[in-house]
């Protein structure tokens, strides 16, 4: 029990562990900073499931994309179309969307990537007193390195967790891909361009016969 590689292996494990987690909670900041920096002047109601924007307007559930696993929330177009700053907000003529991911962290592909690194980091933290325990002397100091391996192992399955869950999707959301969503729009679009082609025919005198 005096060498010391014992406790040095079990607090490198135990630092590697540390080192892991401050993986994931440092991209899970970055990944919050960078959706506040998508939603400038919006704010989410979780009681309501619903965006708020700077015109205090809301944005209701629209639609649930089950490959992104997102779910989209779209403004009134009749609200949208006469706000005063739809110009810097959205080019749409159908609302301003805003989208929200269902899953809680790691749910995008870059979260993914890092909590992975994490997750590697977390396996030499458990191997380093593994290893370690087959080249030392004696029960007891393998006793604590084996001690320490479970220890640490079992501190990492939050890590390792899948925390993927079922979406709570509102009565009345259609279950939308994205593909099928960008149809959507341009179906829009399309009735938009020709509405206003009709209103300026409309408009325009008839020639002098």
């Amino acid at each position: 029990m005096s060498e010391p590689w014992v406790w040095m292996a079990a607090g490198y494990g135990a630092v590697l562990l540390l080192v892991a987690y401050g993986i994931d909670q440092f991209a899970r900041r970055a990944q919050s900073a960078h959706e506040k920096q998508q939603t400038p002047g919006f704010t989410y109601h979780e009681d309501h499931d619903a965006w708020q924007c700077p015109e205090d307007q809301w944005l209701w559930p629209q639609s649930f994309d089950p490959d992104n696993r997102v779910m989209r929330y779209r403004g009134s177009p009749t609200i949208c179309n006469s706000c005063p700053v739809k110009d810097s907000c959205t080019t749409s003529d159908d609302g301003r969307e805003m989208k929200r991911m269902i899953d809680v962290w790691p749910a995008s592909e870059s979260a993914r990537f890092h909590r992975g690194i994490a997750c590697a980091v977390t396996v030499l933290a458990a191997l380093w007193p593994l290893a370690t325990a087959f080249t030392v002397d004696g029960w007891a100091a393998q006793l604590v390195l084996l001690g320490a391996t479970f220890v640490i192992a079992l501190a990492a399955l939050p890590l390792w967790s899948h925390l993927r869950r079922t979406p709570a999707v509102p009565e009345g959301v259609r279950f939308q891909t994205l593909d099928e969503n960008l149809a959507d729009r341009g179906v829009v679009a399309e009735a938009v361009a020709r509405r206003r082609t009709s209103y300026a025919s409309d408009r325009r005198e008839p020639e002098d016969g």
